[in-house]
């Protein structure tokens, strides 16, 4: 028999969209191994490797660009408009050139996460098309009006074509999709024992002393270092290269380690409003720290998850950029829901993934 083949096309923009359907992929990999996964992206391979321990192929394409941005708060919509017109103007050849490697190379499923055009490339070989998200690039646009209206309605109508959506938590209506099934919380585990972080990486404040910033792969250029001299019995784990040296900053400068492996010795995650992030941190029960984004549609759905379903504290741009940053003396909000959030995200779409693969006799019945 063949291997069964999944070609996962991922969102050109950050890294959170990357790192989510890499967790999945990942999931696959260890339920499946015969499974042969091709990830294209242009996130860089080390990101993904940090997810996915077996072998994958990577197929650097971007397909989409997501938003133009300088840093992880700050957008150009002018660029943005330029470049997914200029995709619009191209996307024949664009979907052209998929469909004759998706041929090529004989794949079975997309999983997208969540590029309009997978479904064209999935139409042009005559294979189903998933897609994974709690928001489409439609939902975006349209809010911005003007011009990106008629951008909006050319992307939901390339939405409408795909064949069943796995909507994650902290999400938004997704009306542009026809099959939606709910799953929840995707995100990596961490893979460090407590111990053996603290000791490699010198870190000796009490948990609740002990705080990870991180602002997904697009960072955020003024971040203001100066605050934490104002806590020098704390500690502060950044991934920052360009931070400044603090004696209690710890900059992580090691690729195979993530956001999410430091997590658990962290007494809160100061973060953009981010799925990836939030998810990951919900899913380990660590309290949020965010600062709202009024320009992007999506943060109003992410937040409203984390009030619900995490300890949190919301702080305004002032309070983050030219404020003492006492918000960290006090204690984190509750969460407003008394029942769960779902957290089998990764797990629900991975077997929904090779029970295509079995039903249609691509896999046999070896499920491990």
């Amino acid at each position: 028999m063949e291997r069964p083949i999944l070609y996962l096309a991922i969102t050109n923009h950050g890294f959170g969209h990357a790192t989510r359907i890499a967790s999945v992929a990942a999931t696959i990999q260890k339920l499946c191994p015969e499974v042969l996964l091709i990830l294209v992206t242009t996130a860089p391979r080390w990101l993904l490797e940090c997810y996915i321990e077996g072998d994958f192929i990577y197929r650097p394409r971007a397909f989409d660009l997501g938003v133009v941005q300088t840093d992880s708060l700050t957008m150009d919509k002018v660029a943005t408009l330029e470049k997914l017109l200029d995709i619009k103007k191209h996307q024949n050849s664009l979907i052209a050139s998929e469909v004759n490697f998706i041929r090529q190379n004989r794949v079975n499923l997309i999983l997208a996460d969540i590029p309009f055009l997978a479904p064209g490339f999935a139409k042009g070989a005559n294979i189903p098309c998933w897609m994974m998200s709690n928001f489409g690039w439609d939902f975006i646009y349209r809010d911005w009006g003007g011009e990106f209206t008629a951008v909006a309605d050319w992307i939901s109508d390339w939405y409408s074509k795909c064949d069943r959506l796995f909507r994650l938590p902290f999400h938004e209506p997704m009306q542009a999709f026809n099959n939606i099934t709910d799953v929840g919380l995707t995100g990596g585990s961490p893979r460090y024992s407590a111990d053996d972080l603290r000791s490699l990486w010198g870190i000796t404040a009490p948990v609740e002393k002990t705080i990870l910033l991180t602002f997904g792969g697009l960072g955020l250029q003024q971040i203001p270092y100066d605050n934490l001299r104002r806590f020098p019995d704390w500690q502060f784990i950044v991934f920052d290269q360009s931070a400044p040296d603090l004696p209690n900053l710890v900059k992580i400068d090691d690729r195979k380690y993530r956001p999410v492996d430091f997590m658990p010795i962290c007494g809160r995650v100061v973060s953009k409003p981010g799925y990836s992030t939030f998810a990951e941190a919900t899913l380990l029960g660590v309290p949020i720290v965010t600062i709202p984004r009024e320009d992007f549609a999506e943060a109003t759905f992410i937040i409203e998850g984390i009030t619900n379903y995490n300890q949190h504290q919301i702080i305004t741009p002032s309070d983050f950029f030219q404020g003492t940053w006492d918000f960290l003396r006090e204690l984190p909000q509750s969460l407003k829901q008394s029942e769960l959030i779902a957290k089998d995200g990764n797990e629900a779409i991975a077997h929904a993934v090779i029970n295509y693969f079995e039903s249609n006799k691509v896999l046999q019945n070896n499920i491990h």
